[in-house]
């Protein structure tokens, strides 16, 4: 299933959300088409984890008009919470219970159909590659393998819109490689739509089909990850040079935009294209400068953050 544009998943217009004179939400628009992955970025405190807990209804907006899945989440709340799933930054397992157990309860609370609830526990552990610590005791389990049971968790009640709010935090890196590949399985196979919070800008990165970032907030940038990076801009090239001489000649014919004498080094503009990195070596050849080493460096996610945010703040969003 693809995008579409046409039918958002979750719409929200001049979202506000304050505690006290705290505002942590001032205005905030979100448009996340149905079948895509969509990631709300932002430093510590900007706002994300309440985003979320309004779009799911376990807060309410001061102001604004939200709806998700087509429903208001203020007069319909409870059409909203049938079609949603919610894997929070803390995992929900209970520990006591094997992984069996915990999906087989949450078929309970979902009111599955009693013959259906064995086959829907079956098919997740199967799914989720969790068939051989079936049997064990969830407190158990790694990392990983418990960030996997919570989202299995979160798909009993077939949901269409799933909110991963910080999903792969604490996870090493092979773990959080296997819940993108889960989550790009969720959108591609079933047409369900993510809505990420996540610190990992290569997370979202590797993700999203949309950004947002949230900053003091506000949404202060919005778009596919390609066109924020061509928004922002910043690709270099960087040369260092084996020779003083070399050096010295190379700052005074190339137009860098930074410099560092001690380790012999300047950045010059440049794309990251085939093109530009020719015309680069070109002049290099004509002036005869012999390079020693050469770094490309295209714009990423995190240089939409720091353009966008400045330095990430350090603090928290305020105790609810």
């Amino acid at each position: 299933m693809t995008a579409d544009p046409d039918h958002p998943a979750i719409a929200a217009r001049a979202m506000r959300k304050a505690y006290g004179d705290h505002v942590v939400l001032d205005g905030v628009d979100l448009d996340v088409p149905a079948g895509s992955v969509f990631a709300l970025l932002g430093p510590n405190g900007a706002g994300k984890t309440t985003a979320v807990r309004i779009l799911s209804t376990l807060i309410r907006a001061d102001a604004g008009e939200v709806r998700v899945a087509g429903h208001d989440v203020v007069r319909e709340p409870g059409a909203v919470r049938a079609a949603i799933g919610v894997t929070g930054q803390f995992s929900a397992v209970d520990g006591f219970l094997t992984g069996e157990e915990n999906l087989l309860l949450m078929a309970d609370l979902n009111h599955l159909p009693r013959r259906e609830r064995r086959t829907c526990a079956a098919e997740l552990l199967r799914r989720f590659d969790l068939v051989d610590a079936a049997r064990k005791p969830a407190a158990t389990y790694s990392g990983g393998l418990r960030r996997r049971l919570d989202l299995a968790m979160t798909l009993v009640g077939r949901p269409r819109v799933i909110f991963l709010d910080e999903p792969t935090t604490g996870l090493d890196p092979r773990s959080r490689r296997a819940m993108w590949e889960v989550i790009r399985g969720l959108v591609a196979d079933e047409g369900v739509t993510v809505f990420l919070t996540t610190q990992y800008l290569e997370e979202a990165d590797r993700l999203a089909d949309r950004v947002a970032v949230l900053h003091r907030g506000k949404v202060v940038g919005r778009g596919s990850p390609e066109e924020l990076k061509r928004q922002v801009g910043g690709g270099h090239v960087t040369l260092r040079f084996a020779d003083r001489g070399g050096y010295d000649r190379a700052v005074r014919t190339l137009d860098a935009v930074s410099r560092n004498d001690e380790a012999r080094t300047l950045q010059v503009p440049g794309r990251g294209d085939v093109r530009s990195l020719r015309a680069l070596l070109d002049r290099l050849d004509h002036a005869s400068l012999a390079v020693d080493e050469l770094q490309v460096h295209t714009p990423d996610l995190d240089d939409v953050f720091f353009a966008l945010t400045g330095n990430p703040v350090t603090g928290q969003e305020p105790a609810r």
